[in-house]
């Protein structure tokens, strides 16, 4: 089995490599509109941007209003592959090499990549990029766990943790921690720059920029290669304007889930209709304020997550069969690593249980509310109602007031409040994704290492999680090359989350992709892909448009 100093070396080899040069990035606006054969623009309809956009480019700044598909623009030192076992592999590095106490990283830069201004990215720009979530943890917006960033030479950066950081590699992956270019961001006060004008490493620069509609131009001294593609355009639409939209060609590419997709969209116009699924490789999951009660005792969270209706909410959302495991992990992806009693395994509703564990935590239910030790809770739902998450959030609560007897409030929220609502702590129960790259990304959120006090802002660990037992087993997991290790720490982290109940995995979660190629060919299909086709994965999207060809018939 080759080690992972010899797969970080592979992988460099793996990495796209081609030339470059320099363009100009010029600020405007534009009326908004949609490609045509042969116009070399391609058109990606945004459904979860809001009605219009916000000119900030500050992808390190605090505020939550920031432009979309700023990946574009901004690029990560490395990839994550869902296609090879969602594998970190260089990017913008050459090569991503531990030392073998897996506290030392070294970096080695591709030498051949420019900004879109024409500088040369250096090791300045990286070491002055990976410094910025040290300098303020408001900054901290990925997650990181390094503490220093350490320029070798003008080629090679040096990243030390704390602690061993074998399976932290992804963290460089985060579209949250980009390369930005030191010589225009240098001097920034970074909590009030809107960065209105971006120059990046990225295959993109900004053209024109309105409210409703985002022209990013191609660059023509691209390192990764040349475009067929010369304009991106991002325009903001909503579920029912988006499936017009689509049909009609007016929309080239988008990201939703259409419930009966394949029968109204795909089997229309099989050539040209394409509706895909990839997995993520995590849920959406349900996750607890375990900071305060009642959600700090483990036997009301099991009884909540017995009744939560996993089939009806699957098959509501028109995806018989995506339900959860227990444990976070999709069978799907992880099934080889996955213990062989959670394997295949999803929770049906058992309110018999569910009482049970309802008695266990000593609260009684009076006129809906929760009560113990002379003081009662009304717990609240909350949830994106951007994704149009109601429904389901309803059966959650219908089905808790009908074995439980808990009262449960839904209370949606736009997709940009509701993430502060998670960062700061400000929330009963909510609704997000749990996933990451590896078992490792699916469960290092869990860490105390992410833990903020209640309105402190958290990058991750949003519930709060607090657990000596997880933290053993994270370490292991995190700190150990040997793979026996970090299988045993593994398991040890699904029975946490199984038994524990930290978060409540709900149904599996999916990118779905909705494409009228029409106007562009070349794109991947789920079967055979060796990147997903996903506006919002950085170097997956760009290897998407750079395969693909203006469509001739």
């Amino acid at each position: 089995m080759p080690t992972r100093r010899a797969f970080l070396a592979q992988a460099a080899a793996a990495a796209v490599a081609i030339p470059l040069g320099a363009t100009a990035c010029k600020g405007g606006t534009a009326a908004a509109g949609g490609g045509s054969k042969g116009s070399g623009t391609l058109v990606f309809g945004k459904t979860d941007g809001g009605t219009t956009f916000i000119r900030n480019y500050n992808v390190f700044g605090p505020a939550i209003q920031k432009s979309p598909n700023a990946e574009m623009i901004y690029e990560t030192l490395a990839r994550v592959d869902y296609s090879d076992g969602a594998k970190v592999k260089p990017w913008l590095a050459k090569s991503l090499e531990f030392d073998p106490t897996g506290t030392t990283l070294t970096i080695t830069l591709r030498t051949d990549v420019t900004f879109s201004d024409g500088k040369p990215m250096t090791a300045d720009d990286v070491a002055f990029s990976l410094n910025l979530p040290l300098k303020d943890p408001s900054f901290n917006l990925g997650g990181t766990t390094y503490d220093r960033v350490t320029k070798k030479d003008g080629s090679t950066v040096v990243v030390h943790w704390p602690h061993p950081a074998f399976s932290e590699l992804s963290q460089l992956a985060s579209a949250q921690v980009p390369v930005v270019p030191a010589h225009i961001w240098s001097g920034k006060d970074l909590k009030s720059w809107t960065n209105s004008d971006p120059v990046g490493t990225g295959p993109f620069a900004l053209d024109r920029f309105a409210a409703q509609q985002i022209t990013l131009r191609a660059r023509t001294d691209y390192w990764g290669g040349r475009f067929a593609v010369k304009q991106l355009k991002i325009i903001p639409t909503n579920g029912d304007a988006l499936r017009a939209q689509l049909v009609r060609a007016d929309v080239d590419w988008a990201l939703a889930a259409w419930g009966n997709g394949e029968q109204e969209y795909a089997a229309k116009d099989p050539r040209h209709h394409l509706y895909q699924k990839y997995a993520t490789g995590g849920a959406y999951s349900m996750f607890y304020n375990t900071a305060r009660a009642p959600f700090d005792d483990v036997h009301l969270r099991r009884a909540l997550a017995m009744t939560i209706p996993r089939k009806d909410i699957v098959t509501t959302l028109q995806r018989p069969g995506t339900e959860a495991g227990p444990t976070g992990l999709v069978d799907e992806i992880y099934r080889d690593v996955i213990l062989p009693e959670y394997r295949g395994k999803v929770q049906a509703v058992d309110p018999a249980a569910a009482q049970k564990e309802l008695a266990l935590s000593g609260y009684q239910v009076k006129g809906g509310k929760l009560v113990k030790d002379g003081k009662s809770y009304s717990p609240k739902l909350s949830f994106n109602q951007d994704f149009g998450w109601d429904p389901y959030a309803n059966m959650m609560t219908r089905s808790w007031e009908q074995h439980l007897g808990i009262k449960v409030k839904t209370v949606g929220a736009p997709g940009a409040n509701l993430y502060e609502q998670q960062q700061t702590g400000a929330f009963d129960l909510t609704i997000s994704t749990s996933g990451g790259a590896g078992v490792a990304g699916v469960y290092s959120a869990l860490s105390s290492r992410a833990f903020r006090p209640l309105g402190q802002t958290a990058a991750t660990n949003f519930g709060r999680w607090k657990d000596t037992a997880t933290d053993a087993a994270i370490t292991k997991l995190l700190s150990s090359d040997d793979p026996a290790v970090t299988k045993s720490a593994g398991e040890q982290l699904q029975r946490v989350v199984a038994e524990q109940v930290p978060f409540s995995p709900i149904y599996n979660s999916y990118w779905f992709v909705l494409i009228n190629s029409q106007h562009w060919t070349g794109w991947p299909t789920p079967e055979h892909f060796s990147y997903v086709p996903f506006p919002g994965l950085g170097p997956d999207t760009t290897l998407t448009l750079l395969n693909l060809k203006q469509a001739t018939t």
